[in-house]
């Protein structure tokens, strides 16, 4: 195949999983009209049309899917090979994609990968900080990183951090002439603010053990927030009661008396946060190299007192 029909053929695969040129445009570090040339050149050469274009969207048409079929898996399968190169290079180098929940980006991940590029410069690596579940083979991630228990079971999954605690929190103003609540149940007599969860877009109904008795209580209030953070900003302003993972930001807080915490003995600690990926073959070196970072990291969590 001539060079040129290659990568025709990559830029192609670009634009149908962007469904947009600008957007494949901008994965490949090129221009818009260089992709559109691309598509059309590789479209006179075979002589269909490949892909629907519209003023709002692109689609493969038929003909198109069926190359598209066929080009997924022999374009990343030289993807990885080209990847696992680099292990014949003196030092491990290339680009590791990994998408992540804030909180774990901001406490396990950024640490590590400081780490790792401090070491070994020629790593890049992107974080994707997002709180719905990714896909991570059909957005071509190298790994994810979520609480154990939103791991899919066919993903390899490593631990990569302690225990976690929710945390139930008010503000002392809030707090004054109100009775505070002694079991979950008495949520539902306060104003709480709600977080509406990224994965399906519902709102989170808070969730409580106690002596191996699990309740989830699902609470009402002024605010709705997609972030956690705004929830305890709206705690720290008095409008209601927020739950939240145990960080040291609301630590913080309750140490300096901005909040008081509640409910702390339905807050039973649970697995925290896993580094999933979905094959043990053809790892790249930087991934490795990442991922052996993680791995000793995590021994380290698992060895504190």
């Amino acid at each position: 195949m001539l060079r040129d029909e290659l990568g025709d053929l990559a830029i192609l695969l670009a634009v149908a999983e962007e469904r947009s040129f600008t957007r494949a445009a901008s994965r490949l570090g090129t221009s818009q009209s260089a992709v559109s040339q691309a598509v059309r050149r590789l479209e006179a050469h075979l002589g269909v049309r490949l892909l629907a274009r519209t003023t709002r969207s692109v689609a493969p048409t038929e003909a198109g899917e069926q190359l598209l079929d066929t080009l997924r898996p022999a374009l990343g399968d030289i993807r990885a090979r080209l990847a696992q190169l680099t292990q014949f290079r003196d030092a491990p180098a290339g680009l590791v994609r990994i998408t992540t929940s804030r909180h774990a980006a901001e406490t396990l991940l950024w640490p590590a990968i400081d780490a790792v590029v401090t070491r070994w410069p020629d790593i890049e690596v992107e974080l994707s900080v997002d709180g719905a579940l990714t896909d991570i083979v059909a957005e071509r991630f190298d790994a994810g990183v979520r609480l154990g228990e939103s791991v899919e079971k066919d993903m390899i999954a490593l631990r990569i951090g302690p225990d976690l605690r929710m945390v139930v929190v008010g503000s002392p103003a809030y707090l004054e002439g109100r009775a505070r609540p002694e079991t979950p149940r008495d949520l539902l007599s306060h104003r709480c603010i709600n977080l509406r969860m990224a994965t399906r877009g519902n709102l989170y109904a808070w969730e409580f053990e106690k002596d191996g008795q699990a309740l989830n209580v699902r609470v009402e209030g002024p605010m709705v927030f997609n972030d956690p953070t705004l929830s305890i900003s709206a705690a720290l302003a008095g409008h209601g009661l927020a739950c939240t993972i145990e960080h040291d930001e609301v630590l913080r807080h309750i140490a300096a008396g901005r909040l008081v915490r509640l409910l702390e003995d339905w807050c039973e600690p649970f697995a925290g946060h896993h580094l999933y990926y979905p094959d043990r073959r053809n790892l790249s070196p930087a991934f490795r190299a990442v991922l052996d970072e993680l791995r000793a990291r995590a021994r380290a969590y698992s060895t504190r007192p």
